[in-house]
Order: C-alpha cells, then sequence, then structure tokens
C-alpha cells in the first residue's frame, strides 16, 4: 500500500536518504525542515542532494501551524527532527530541550486532533549510558559512571566494585536507560512521548534507536555531529582527528542506508507497532581504528588522529548494539559493510569543503568546565 508520508528533519543527513528510499518503495513524501544554519549552513536554500519529488515545507517543528500544515493528508509520520550533539547539549540546554521535547510534544498535540496510521520516532544509543558489560566471573553487568577522580587520573576502562576491569558486551534494548548528557535525556523524551501518546491515542507508534550512523550528506562543518563527519571535516582541512580519552573506545558504526531500510521494513511490519529497536551494525570498532581507517580511504593516512588524553562531560566508553531483536521482529540485516561505507564517503568527501570548527568548539567545551 503506497502511503502519504512526512519526515520531520526529512531535508537532512538520515532524513533525505530515508525519503530516498520510501520514494523508491512508491510512496509519496513530505519533509518539514527548519534548515538549521548548523546543519546546512549560513545560506538557507533547498539542499540539492534533496530529491525533486520530495515536497519541502521550510518550518519548524515547534511551531504548531508549520506542524498542522505538514501532517495534512499524512498518514505515516517519521519523526527525525532533532538538535544533535552530547557535548553541546551540556551548554545549549534550553535549545536542545526546545527543540528535541518541546518539539515532540508539539507534534504529538497536533497528531492528538490529526491521528496518522503510524508514527516511527528516531530514538538514540545515547539513552544507554554506558553499554552493557561481562564481569571477570562471567556474569553480565551494567557499567556504572566512572568518577573524576579515576577519569584525572587516566584510567578510563569502566570497573567494577572491587575494581575488576569490564568487558564490553552487545548492548540489547532491554538495557535501562542511563542518561548521561541533556541530548541523551531529550532523546530519551521524545521515544517516551512517542510512545505513550501513540498507545493513547491509537496510533502505530515504534522507536528507532540509532547508534553511530555515518555516510553521504553529514554536515561536515558541524563540529558536534557524527565523529565520521568530525574526523573527515578534520582530514579534509589536513588536520589530525582528536580522539578523547585514549581512542579505545568502542562504538558500533553503521550506514545511513541500512538505517534507511530498517525505517522502511516498519512499515511493512505491522506487528512491531510500541515495539523499541536497535539499529545497528552489530559490530563494534574502536574510536582510534574508525580515525586510521577514514584517513586511509582518504588517502591522508600520513595524518595521525590525535590523542586528547581528555574526557569530555556526557561521553561514555563503551557501547555497541545487540541487534537480535530487530532481525527477528522486522527481518532487519546490515548490508553495507564498513569498507564500503567508507570507501563511498571518501569519494563523496572528494567534492566536499569543510569549515574547521572542531578547535573551537573544543576551546568552547573547555571554556565551560565540560572536559576534563
Amino acid at each position: 500500500m503506497k502511503e502519504h508520508i512526512l519526515i520531520t528533519g526529512g531535508a537532512g543527513f538520515i532524513g533525505s536518504h530515508l525519503a530516498d528510499a520510501l520514494l523508491a518503495r512508491g510512496h509519496r513524501v513530505r519533509a518539514l525542515d527548519n534548515l538549521s544554519p548548523q546543519v546546512h549552513g549560513e545560506d538557507i536554500h533547498r539542499p540539492g542532494y534533496l530529491d525533486p519529488a520530495v515536497e519541502l515545507i521550510n518550518g519548524d517543528v515547534r511551531d504548531p501551524d508549520a506542524v498542522r500544515r505538514a501532517l495534512k493528508g499524512v498518514d505515516v509520520v517519521y519523526h527525525l527532527a532533532a538538535a544533535v550533539g552530547v557535548g553541546q547539549s551540556m551548554y545549549e540546554i534550553a535549545q536542545y530541550t526546545a527543540v528535541n521535547s518541546l518539539g515532540t510534544a508539539v507534534l504529538l498535540e497536533a497528531l492528538a486532533s490529526q491521528p496518522v496510521a503510524r508514527l516511527v520516532v528516531a530514538s538514540s544509543m545515547s539513552l544507554y549510558g554506558e553499554g552493557l558489560y561481562r564481569a571477570p566471573d562471567g556474569a553480565i553487568c551494567t557499567g556504572e559512571e566512572r568518577s573524576l577522580a579515576q577519569l584525572r587520573a587516566g584510567d578510563w576502562e569502566v570497573r567494577n566494585a572491587r575494581g575488576e576491569v569490564l568487558t564490553p558486551v552487545p548492548t540489547p534494548e532491554s538495557k535501562l536507560p542511563s542518561l548521561a548528557s541533556v541530548y541523551a535525556l531529550s532523546k530519551f523524551d521524545q521515544e517516551r512521548l512517542c510512545l505513550l501518546i501513540g498507545r493513547a491515542y491509537g496510533i502505530a507508534t515504534t522507536a528507532l534507536r540509532f547508534f553511530n550512523v555515518f555516510g553521504t550528506r553529514q554536515a561536515l562543518s558541524n563540529p558536534y555531529t557524527g565523529v565520521l563527519a568530525i574526523f573527515a571535516s578534520r582530514l579534509l582541512n589536513d588536520k589530525p582527528p582528536t580522539v578523547f580519552e585514549d581512542g579505545r573506545q568502542r562504538r558500533d558504526f553503521v550506514s545511513v542506508y541500512d538505517v534507511a531500510r530498517a525505517c522502511c521494513l516498519v512499515l511493512e511490519h505491522p506487528r512491531s507497532a510500541q515495539g523499541v529497536f536497535n539499529v545497528g551494525s552489530g559490530r563494534s570498532y574502536s574510536i582510534s581504528e574508525i580515525a586510521a581507517r577514514l584517513a586511509r580511504v582518504m588517502g591522508k593516512e600520513y595524518i595521525e588522529s590525535e590523542l586528547t588524553g581528555k574526557y569530555r562531560v556526557g561521553d561514555i566508553r563503551h557501547c555497541f548494539a545487540d541487534i537480535a531483536l530487530a532481525r527477528s521482529a522486522l527481518g532487519y540485516e546490515p548490508r553495507v559493510r564498513l569498507e564500503e561505507g567508507l570507501e563511498e564517503l571518501a569519494i563523496w568527501l572528494e567534492g566536499q569543503v569543510a569549515t574547521d570548527r572542531v578547535e573551537q568548539a573544543s576551546a568552547e567545551l573547555a571554556a565551560r568546565g565540560l572536559t576534563v
């Protein structure tokens, strides 16, 4: 069945790729996007990568009139609009809470009056805080937040009460949230609000917890976006990627194509309603390894990453996805290998210009005491 679909944040990185995937399946697509200068640059205009078939409404998700206008005639909503970035969220507290929490509330209030058949909300792995761990005795446990004294001593690993180093394991949806940043809190708000209101108003709602999404169209001049885009910006300017701690922290990097396909699979599986699913690659890589791989495919292997030996408030040590539930319930299977995704990214980067604002962002965090 072909649907009329609204994507909030639909002119952005993930939203535009999702629009492509939905159009390819024969759906009609409308995007609501405020074309934020931090993401799209100061010269606000429709992104060239956005398919001409997408109807773009330039408006803010916090604006009730813009939201009501965007919802007219819509059957399905993908709610992707959000302010993104752990570090920045720790000082632009009102902005992140307004865009992510209030923006979601405005959308849901409109949906209470204009219900749709399906609602899919983009949640985040950030709400887990530390991922799941295994103790030396084999017991599975949650990782406790590291103390400032430990971090100042450069002791980066997560330990149990006996001081033993814990081994990270894939994190399933059953792990309880541990909200380490304003961004994480706001994403948890988005997820819970959508599931709560969806249940109350009979809207089939699904939350997808995205892990570290990478690919073409990322905002290279935004120093608070995904880590691969930040590294790419540095390398394009012949500067070393800066890596916090010792670079051995592990993450799950998933292609934006796999994320878009996971979003589409939700529509094909009605029983996914009221469900929460991890969307990742099911693999983990150290941040230093990722920086080195990106430098290699960009032909800049002579630029070694710079280890800061510092901790950024709101960061966690290890977290990567257990995707068994998405496999069984949605038929989700990652198709893009990291190597392939990085090679495509490198080709795209050849034609890009990035304003490197990483040092400016780092100075902002340091001035506010948000790095240790």
